[in-house]
C-alpha cells in the first residue's frame, strides 16, 4: 500500500505565498475578488473564534495549574513565565535598535499609481460573543475557581470545551490557512505591496534566527551560575532535543527527548518528569520572541506609533494567553491574534503577515522552547536539592 504523501503548514505557506505573488501578476480583477471575499469571511470567522480559543486555552489551563498546588509547580511556573517575559523585553530591545536601520517606514497601501486592494463581492458579518479582555479576564476567573472547588463538572466542561476549540483549528483553520494567506499575498500583489513586505520578512527571519541562539546561550549562562558547570556543555548535551523539534515543528511531541537530554545534564529524574512536561505547554520564550519582533518590525513597516509601555503590557498579556497553545499548530500566533488587535491597533492584513512570518520560523521558536526547558529543569533541581540538603 502506498504511503500518502503529506505537506506539512510551513510548506504549504511557503507555496500559498509563492503562488499569491505569481498569480497577482495574471488574475483578472474578478477573481481576485472572489479570493477577497474568501478572505473577508474567513477574517470574520477567526475574529469569532478568537476569543473561544483564549478562554477554550487559559482557563484550563490555569486550573490544572491550580490544582496540582506544590511549591515545585509554582516554582517552575514563576521561572518558565519571567523567562517568557524577559524574551520578551529582550526582543522589544533588539527590534527597537536594529529594525528602524533596516526597515524603511512604508504604510500597506497603493505604491502603484492606480493601483488599490481588491475588493470582495460581499461581507458577511459574525460578532464575537465577547472582546478579547473579556474572554483573558473570565478565563483567568474560571481557571482559579476551578482550581479551588472540589467539583469537577466544570472542569470536564471545559476539558471537552478546549478539545471543541482545537478541532475548529485543526479541521477548519489550518486547513483554510494556506487560503488566506495565498489571499493575502495575491491582493498585496494586485496592489504593489508585496516588493515590500519580501524584503522586510527577509531581514526580520535573519535577526530573530541570531536572536534565537542569543538567548539560549544567555539562559544556559544563568543555570550555570546555579549548578557551576560549563553553559556551552550543557547546551551541547540539549542539542538532540533543539534539532528534534526543528523536524517535529512540536513541543510536546519532543518531550521524550527532551527528557532524555535533560536528565543526561545531571537533573534529577523526579524533577526532569516533572518540569519537563510541564515546560512543554507554559514555557514559550522563543515563540514570545518571534511574536514580538514581527509586530515591532510591522509597525516599523507601516509607520504605526509603538512605545515601551505598549509592549510591556503586551508581552505580560502574551505569556498568559498562550499558555496551553503548543497544543495545536501555530496555537500560539492564533491565540495571540486578539491582543495585537485589541492593544497594538492590529488590522485583519496584518494580522494575516503576523501568520505567515510566525509559521515561516515556527520550527525555531519551538526548538528554542524545548531547549530553554533544559535550561529551567536545571534551576529547578538546583532549588530542590538545595532544601533537601538544608534540612
Amino acid at each position: 500500500m502506498k504511503k500518502r504523501f503529506k505537506v506539512n503548514l510551513l510548506l504549504q505557506i511557503l507555496i500559498a505565498i509563492a503562488l499569491g505573488i505569481g498569480c497577482g501578476y495574471i488574475f483578472p480583477e474578478w477573481l481576485g475578488r472572489l479570493f477577497a471575499t474568501f478572505n473577508s469571511i474567513f477574517s470574520q470567522f477567526l475574529g469569532f473564534l478568537i476569543p473561544l480559543i483564549i478562554l477554550g486555552f487559559v482557563a484550563p489551563a490555569i486550573a490544572d495549574i491550580g490544582r496540582g498546588a506544590g511549591k515545585m509547580l509554582v516554582a517552575t511556573a514563576a521561572i518558565a513565565y519571567v523567562a517568557t517575559i524577559c524574551s520578551g523585553f529582550l526582543s522589544f530591545a533588539v527590534g527597537d535598535s536594529i529594525f528602524p536601520h533596516l526597515i524603511t517606514p512604508r504604510p500597506l497601501q497603493a505604491e502603484i499609481p492606480g493601483a488599490a486592494d481588491l475588493q470582495p463581492y460581499f461581507n458577511i458579518e459574525i460578532p464575537a460573543l465577547m472582546t478579547v479582555m473579556t474572554a483573558l479576564v473570565l478565563a483567568f476567573l474560571l481557571g482559579i475557581c476551578m482550581a479551588s472547588i472540589k467539583g469537577t463538572a466544570l472542569r470536564s466542561w471545559f476539558s471537552e470545551f478546549r478539545e471543541v476549540v482545537e478541532m475548529a483549528i485543526r479541521n477548519v483553520i489550518i486547513p483554510l490557512l494556506p487560503i488566506y494567506i495565498f489571499g493575502i499575498f495575491l491582493n498585496m500583489t494586485w496592489s504593489g505591496q508585496v516588493a515590500t513586505v519580501l524584503g522586510a520578512f527577509a531581514k526580520i527571519i535573519l535577526v530573530i534566527f541570531a536572536l534565537h541562539v542569543f538567548l539560549l546561550v544567555a539562559q544556559f549562562c544563568i543555570a550555570a551560575l546555579f549548578v557551576r558547570r560549563n553553559p556551552f556543555k550543557l547546551l551541547l548535551t540539549m542539542l538532540p532535543a533543539y534539532f528534534t523539534a526543528l523536524g517535529t515543528q512540536s513541543s510536546a511531541a519532543t518531550i521524550p527527548v527532551t527528557l532524555r537530554q535533560t536528565i543526561k545534564m545531571g537533573v534529577s529524574e523526579d524533577v526532569a518528569g516533572f518540569v519537563i512536561p510541564l515546560c512543554a505547554t507554559i514555557h514559550m520564550s522563543g515563540s514570545t520572541m518571534k511574536i514580538v519582533c514581527c509586530s515591532i518590525a510591522l509597525m516599523l513597516m507601516q509607520g504605526m506609533p509603538y512605545s515601551l509601555p505598549m509592549f510591556a503590557g503586551f508581552i505580560c498579556m502574551i505569556g498568559i494567553s498562550i499558555i496551553a497553545a503548543p497544543g495545536v499548530p501555530g496555537g500560539a500566533i492564533m491565540a495571540s491574534l486578539g491582543i495585537m488587535a485589541s492593544m497594538l491597533g492590529f488590522s485583519e492584513t496584518d494580522q494575516a503577515l503576523m501568520i505567515a512570518l510566525y509559521i515561516a520560523m515556527d520550527s525555531f521558536g519551538t526548538a528554542c522552547n524545548v531547549t530553554g526547558d533544559g535550561f529551567i529543569a536545571l534551576i529547578v533541581n538546583w532549588i530542590f536539592r538545595r532544601k533537601t540538603h538544608q534540612v
